[in-house]
């Protein structure tokens, strides 16, 4: 089966930065008029995507990604991060193929006023969880990762 999501990735993280992040932020914005079903597809066929992409391609657009959601509203950027929280919850595998510690290391890359932003979205979605999802998702964040942003 083609790998469209992935596809789609890769071809992003191959735009230029004037043209990925308007891209991107659109994407991002037409996520909050979706119906639930269609929002849950979206973040499995993200979650899914995500380790199937060569990581430099992959590191270009998270970073992208990250730097359009700190634009965001607060409802909006915790909705989203609480919808991809949640998921891994669920199936914490989704989290286990992806390389966390590149991933930190590119959260570390944007400015901390983001990374404050960020963190904070990250720590309220994690709050919202029952206590067991929020042990397993800890257990999933690097020690380091958990220490810088608070949690």
């Amino acid at each position: 089966m083609e790998n469209f999501a992935g596809n789609i990735i890769i071809s992003l993280a191959s735009l230029p930065d004037f043209l990925r992040t308007p891209i991107l932020k659109k994407r991002m914005v037409e996520f909050f008029s979706i119906s639930e079903p269609e929002k849950l597809e979206v973040v499995l066929n993200a979650l899914d995507a995500g380790p199937t992409i060569p990581f430099p391609n992959f590191a270009k657009l998270f970073k992208t990604w990250l730097q359009v959601i700190a634009t965001l509203p607060q409802g909006q950027r915790d909705g989203l991060f609480s919808a991809y929280i949640v998921q891994a919850a669920r199936d914490p595998e989704k989290l286990i193929r992806y390389n966390l510690d590149g991933i930190f290391g590119i959260f570390l890359e944007i400015d901390a006023e983001q990374q404050k932003i960020i963190s904070e979205s990250v720590a309220r979605a994690i709050m919202a969880l029952d206590s067991e999802q929020q042990r397993r998702i800890m257990l999933l964040i690097p020690d380091g990762a958990r220490i810088r942003m608070g949690l």
